[in-house]
């Protein structure tokens, strides 16, 4: 389970360390001899150190600290000056470009012991104080006592004894209270503390707030609101010897309170109500807030509070509020823009949550592991992998809408309240019904679609082809009539064009106007357009009309309404195009459509028809 990760990072360091725990962070080793006008001044080293007996040497607790405090700057896993490293026993007991540096049993002929003593030259370490006699003493006792040590001690960083740990890695003990002078002002074992420094400093206490005060602070402190003025009356005028701690309990019962404690930790839960990056769009995310709240009012153990935050879906059959709990790892930021790498921010968003639940439950920056060994905490870049490994097995799919659009979708789950839960399941059921309905056919039902298509089939026949009887592109495209009446654009291919198409006809009373594009060989993949990808883009359609005997009377139709039978999604034709030129009112975008038709509806009698589109043309109908 995520939980048992999260333990074993708590309890056992081992568990992220792999195999133990050794830190040498500034040592300096160079092996190779350096000219004489780039050496640094040399410190006059000690006199040489006699061998002599010396009780048992722990690699760990003797020389581990004295290579921590002097080593890693130069002989550290990143670029080791001379390839010789000290981050680990096993590499100094391999050495460096010179070779060994060690030599077990032997500290006399020890490289590391005469480049310590100055013996040979640079002297170590390289531009620091040599190290005091006893240290070095220390050194040449292991080294004669064989060079061993722990392995599993020292693969990540060093361990230095207790009294040398930084507090976060040494295990809390309860103290015992000190004792002070002024007992009387002691209410509870923190005061001890207190009281013990303003004494030691030769300070008194302040004086207690006034209840005013008093309540006004802890209002604010544990709901985050001030105090209405009847709760101050109330407390000013309750005597009893618990007056404050009856305010306290009130506090904390209010919802309020949940609300007061959520924000710092929505806060460290990277929380927002969008996506970020680019869109920024809507994160529908509410409930993984509302669940902290809860949470928090209803004081869930922060074990319980752990576990099903970080790994709440894992649980045995989890309950609809564990799965919202788990929304503290879905608020990483979420890049919908199009073009971008999905895979790659899909990394992005499995990096911040290693180094998110590393600051939040183990307050230490790991991600300094993503790109190396730690330098200051018992971390690998080999433990950082390891967790990250944990999030890589989340569910996802790669949600493609084409044209470079789409993003990483991960699970989602439907939280609907129970009147919509219950309207929900009679819609369900309705939809079994009439679905069943339609799955079994009928006679009447078979008649009625076979007299719908053939009323289709009858109503293209309302339809006349009309012959352009002037073309002209301004964009500089050759506009050619085919044989079928239908109009091919060819040479030039400008990124925008204006096409105008003028055609006479003797029908009255006309209704509407469709206009078709069709595919065609001598198209960017056969059509219907002429963008690479053989797209038709239409912008905007404009219709004038005169009489025909009064061609100089022209009008502007205004279109009462027009419909696709195709076109991409986001890009259908307007619903109610007022004024299709002035609008974009109508914009149809199709993709390799075998035959599609634009159809706009109007009223009028002779017309002579001009039509201005961005893409080619193939056909006017009227």
């Amino acid at each position: 389970m995520g939980f048992d990760l999260l333990e074993r990072l708590r309890t056992n360091r081992k568990f992220v360390l792999g195999a133990g725990a050794l830190l040498l962070t500034t040592f300096t080793f160079i092996l190779a001899s350096e000219p004489a006008e780039n050496a640094r001044p040399v410190v006059q080293a000690p006199k040489a150190v006699k061998k002599v007996s010396h009780p048992k040497v722990d690699f760990e607790r003797d020389i581990a600290p004295i290579l921590k405090a002097s080593c890693i700057a130069r002989h550290g896993a990143d670029q080791p000056q001379a390839q010789l490293r000290f981050d680990s026993l096993a590499a100094a007991q391999k050495g460096g470009a010179s070779g060994k540096v060690i030599l077990p049993g032997n500290s006399t002929r020890s490289p590391l012991v005469r480049r310590l003593l100055g013996l040979d030259k640079p002297q170590m370490p390289y531009g620091s104080e040599p190290l005091a006699p006893k240290q070095i003493a220390l050194v040449r006792a292991w080294i004669d006592q064989g060079a061993t040590g722990s392995e599993t001690s020292v693969a990540g960083a060093a361990t230095a004894p207790a009294s040398q740990k930084h507090w976060a890695y040494v295990k809390p003990l309860r103290p015992d209270p000190p004792k002070v002078k002024n007992a009387a002002w002691v209410r509870n074992p923190i005061d001890n503390f207190v009281l013990a420094r303003l004494e030691k400093e030769g300070l008194t206490p302040s004086p207690e707030a006034g209840r005013e005060t008093l309540i006004r602070r802890v209002s604010l402190d544990l709901i985050g609101l001030p105090p209405a003025l009847e709760e101050v009356d109330a407390f000013l005028a309750d005597q009893s010897p618990d007056a404050y701690e009856k305010v306290v309990d009130r506090l904390l019962a209010s919802p309020h309170y949940g609300e007061r404690w959520a924000r710092p930790w929505l806060d460290l839960a990277r929380y927002a109500d969008t996506h970020g990056y680019e869109k920024d769009d809507l994160r529908v995310a509410w409930k993984f807030r509302d669940w902290v709240i809860n949470a928090l009012n209803q004081d869930m153990s922060f074990r319980e509070f752990t576990i099903e935050q970080i790994a709440g879906d894992m649980l045995p059959n989890p309950t609809t509020d564990q799965l919202i709990a788990t929304g503290f790892h879905r608020n990483t930021m979420l890049n919908q823009e199009g073009g971008v790498d999905h895979e790659e921010y899909r990394w992005y968003a499995l990096v911040d949550r290693v180094n998110t639940t590393a600051s939040v439950w183990l307050g230490t920056t790991l991600g300094c592991a993503q790109c190396h060994n730690h330098k200051f905490d018992p971390f690998t870049q080999k433990d950082y992998y390891r967790m990250l490994a944990f999030f890589d097995n989340v569910e996802y799919r790669d949600l493609n809408l084409g044209q470079g659009e789409g993003w990483v979708d991960e699970p989602q789950i439907e939280l609907p309240t129970p009147a919509q839960e219950t309207k929900s399941k009679e819609l369900k059921a309705e939809i079994a019904r009439l679905q069943a309905v339609l799955d079994n056919s009928t006679p009447d039902l078979e008649s009625a679609q076979a007299k719908w298509e053939r009323d289709m089939l009858a109503a293209e026949s309302d339809w006349v082809v009309v012959r352009p009887s002037r073309m002209a592109s301004k964009g500089g495209a050759t506009l050619t009539v085919l044989d079928d009446q239908s109009v091919l654009a060819g040479g030039k291919n400008p990124q925008e064009d204006v096409y105008e198409i003028e055609a006479r006809t003797g029908l009255r009373a006309i209704t509407g106007v469709r206009l078709e594009a069709l595919r065609d060989a001598s198209l960017p993949r056969g059509g219907p357009g002429r963008d690479p990808e053989g797209n038709f883009f239409l912008s905007a359609l404009e219709v004038t009309a005169a009489p025909a005997d009064k061609p100089d009377a022209a009008e502007k139709i205004v279109f009462k309404e027009a419909a696709a039978d195709e076109s991409q999604g986001g890009y259908d034709v307007a619903e109610d195009p007022v004024d299709v030129h002035d609008l974009h009112a109508t914009i149809l975008y199709l993709m390799g459509l075998d035959h599609t038709k634009l159809t706009y509806k109007f009223s009028g009698r002779d017309y002579r028809l001009t039509d201005v589109s961005g893409n080619v043309v193939k056909k006017l109908l009227a």
